[in-house]
């Protein structure tokens, strides 16, 4: 059984709307509840975010345990990407955090106390399509509070790259990595069927991680003795051979395991992770062959860069001392006040590929949008097109050379003054970044996904408590 929240408040409790919070705080938290405050106490907001957050929960709410109430979830959801914290920080303010415990609707004589698995199971319990619905109804609060009524949306689009949590690959520690799992998952498996096969694992981890460092801590000569680099090439060689062979080794132990499992245990459903780290290995050992003693330049399109987290891409946008990024590309599109509209996760895309599904996916949210900024890399003539047809006005500046009709759009002032604006997109994915953009730290593509969707939504509600937190000073000063 869960509900929206407990309408039954007990001795001790705040209502939220009688919460007070400093106006000259310049901490992120008494900005985010001061928006969670605003959509509480105006009726037709919260009826608009429960309604939406009822749709997490498809059981019948009458029957089996009570839950999290689902206010509490969007609290505790938005506040861990608002200050970019772990969930051992999240537990911490959960637990001790004054102001928050009243938003959450404990009084002071509550002892309840949260528990970290709790946190982490309840988030985890929402989708992008729940979260991009919500931040719909808190970008339509923020614009009522800072927009003219007929006023249009001039919004601008770029991408960044979100990074996932994943350290530097290499042929030879994604290998590392792959068998570590192989060994665990085998030796799991096998000793819960009482047998001895890898009664020696610890002694196995142990020789493929000598090997392992020997083959890493080889470097190949500089020296102009061409004889000196030709042993020391040689010597790269044998360690990586010794390496690959210790490896498959241990391969063809796990191959012999599964096989015996597979004759005892059928239905076991952990012996297809087994085989993955199997198969994941084994393609290693072919790569590092391959590349270091066939002397083989490996296609862009074979490399592994994470065996954890396998949307993880090899991201070169030429960023002064930023050579590569290991993550996913992330599209915006945000207004002229700061607010997000829409975003899309790019999988294997380019920018030019979102041009138009950014600009039909805010249109589609937000019909104000009368007009979108970019930059060259989303250039392309049948975006060109297409945005023409779907707003009033199109910033996209065109690659190479301009022909006539080009240099009037370009040279049109409205164009050129959208132009100089654009950039301020990148202040704005600056705040995505500091509310928790910087690094997913979540696992799979759905919890990146989610993640993403998180950021989005706290840093419009966090936008939204700042305008309501410069309205309240205004009108305390003016009261003084």
């Amino acid at each position: 059984m869960r509900q929206t929240i407990n309408p039954q408040m007990h001795p001790g409790e705040v209502d939220i709307s009688a919460i007070t919070f400093n106006l000259r705080s310049r901490d992120d938290i008494p900005r985010l509840l001061l928006a969670l405050q605003y959509i509480w106490t105006n009726i037709e907001l919260r009826n608009q975010v429960f309604h939406v957050l009822e749709g997490m929960i498809t059981t019948d709410q009458g029957n089996g345990r009570p839950g999290m109430d689902l206010w509490r979830v969007l609290v505790f959801g938005t506040l861990r990407l608002v200050i970019n914290c772990d969930y051992d920080r999240l537990l911490e303010l959960a637990n001790e955090h004054g102001t928050l415990r009243k938003m959450l609707g404990h009084g002071p004589y509550c002892e309840h106390q949260y528990k970290l698995q709790t946190l982490q199971d309840n988030i985890s319990l929402f989708t992008p399509e729940i979260l991009d619905q919500i931040n719909q109804i808190v970008v339509n609060a923020g614009h009522e509070l800072g927009k003219k009524k007929e006023e249009r949306l001039c919004a601008r689009a770029d991408s960044f790259v979100v990074k996932t949590n994943v350290h530097f690959p290499t042929d030879i520690n994604l290998l590392r990595d792959a068998i570590c799992k192989l060994i665990e998952w085998a030796t799991t498996l096998s000793s819960e069927q009482h047998e001895s096969l890898w009664r020696q694992s610890r002694y196995l981890q142990e020789q493929h991680k000598k090997r392992f460092h020997k083959a890493r801590n080889l470097k190949r000569s500089t020296s102009a003795n061409e004889a000196l680099r030709d042993v020391r090439q040689n010597d790269i060689e044998a360690a990586h051979a010794d390496y690959v062979a210790y490896s498959q080794k241990l391969i063809s132990k796990a191959e012999v395991t599964l096989k015996l499992l597979r004759a005892r245990t059928p239905g076991d459903l952990r012996l297809k992770e087994l085989e993955r780290w199997v198969k994941d290995s084994d393609y290693q050992c072919q790569l590092i062959v391959r590349r270091v003693l066939n002397h083989e330049s490996i296609p862009h399109n074979e490399k592994v860069f994470s065996l954890f987290e396998r949307h993880t891409e090899w991201i070169s946008k030429g960023k002064a001392g930023t050579p590569v990024e290991l993550g996913l590309r992330v599209c915006v599109l945000q207004d002229q006040f700061g607010f997000t509209l829409h975003h899309l996760v790019m999988e294997k895309q380019t920018d030019d590929q979102m041009t138009v599904p950014i600009a039909e996916g805010a249109k589609q949210r937000f019909p104000q949008v009368s007009q979108v900024s970019y930059d060259r890399g989303f250039w392309s003539k049948e975006n060109l097109e297409k945005l023409e047809e779907l707003l009033d006005r199109t910033v996209l500046p065109k690659k190479g050379k301009w022909s006539e009709q080009d240099r009037l759009r370009e040279r049109h002032p409205e164009f050129i003054r959208a132009k100089r604006k654009h950039s301020a997109v990148k202040s704005d994915i600056n705040a995505l970044e500091r509310h928790g953009l910087d690094r997913c730290p979540d696992t799979g593509i759905d919890g990146f996904r989610r993640y993403v969707s998180l950021a989005v939504l706290g840093t419009n509600l966090y936008r939204l408590g700042t305008l309501l937190q410069k309205q309240a000073a205004q009108t305390s000063k003016k009261a003084a």
